[in-house]
């Protein structure tokens, strides 16, 4: 095990899963975010029963993915010094062999996206961040009034604008990274046309558009 941990086929395979299972998460967290299109009292009900009956679950699954992010991180630093290491010279100036916007923007997209995880954390789980200042209404049943917050939230506009842009970098991250979890994982052939990677562009569309779909909708005053 630890001979496979080291080994950069490893590492890749440990990237692959571990952005499978944020994949995964995402896929759930845009379910969950979808409900404010059908209204207050529906978004609201389902954080009360994530929080309520839900919270043992909820906390095996904030523990997997916390464990996953963190693996993620690491391999993919230690991968991308290992490649700077195999070729020390002219390296930053050579042409990669596929590359896409999405391959060239890993790096800082990655970087971003961590920043607006601790962001988002602070903001809707913990609420230690509240640039509307939300959290201690409650709705009319007495729960924690998430619908509120993510419509006043939403119409701070350097709120929106962060969370689009974090979106478009989750996009281009997903897009790489789900073609080369398949390349990692042997479900998909190398192929010198990245263009023509059908499932992982139209995979990361639609998060991309599940996500942003909410803070336009807020702006553009359909969820209010």
């Amino acid at each position: 095990m630890i001979r496979f941990y080291r080994s950069t086929v490893g590492k890749k395979v440990i990237m692959a899963v571990t952005g499978l299972i944020g994949v995964g998460f995402v896929i759930l967290h845009i379910a969950g975010n979808l409900q404010a299109f059908v209204g207050r009292e529906k978004i609201n009900a389902y954080s009360a029963l994530l929080h309520g009956p839900g919270a043992e679950l909820l906390w095996v699954v904030r523990v997997i993915l916390l464990v996953a992010v963190v693996l993620h991180v690491i391999t993919a630093i230690q991968l991308t010094q290992r490649a700077r290491a195999a070729r020390p010279v002219g390296y930053h100036d050579r042409e990669p062999q596929i590359s896409t916007l999405a391959s060239r923007t890993m790096r800082w997209g990655g970087a971003l996206l961590l920043i607006f995880i601790v962001f988002h954390l602070l903001h809707f789980t913990t609420r230690q961040v509240d640039p509307a200042r939300w959290t201690h209404r409650m709705d009319a049943q007495g729960r924690y009034d998430i619908y509120g917050n993510v419509v006043a939230s939403f119409r701070i506009w350097w709120v929106s604008v962060f969370y689009l842009v974090s979106m478009i970098a989750l996009g281009l991250h997903l897009w790489h990274g789900v073609w080369s979890s398949g390349r990692a994982l042997g479900v998909a052939k190398p192929s010198g046309h990245p263009m023509r990677r059908r499932l992982a562009p139209v995979l990361a569309l639609l998060i991309w558009l599940g996500f942003s779909i909410v803070p336009i909708a807020v702006l553009a005053r359909v969820i209010r």
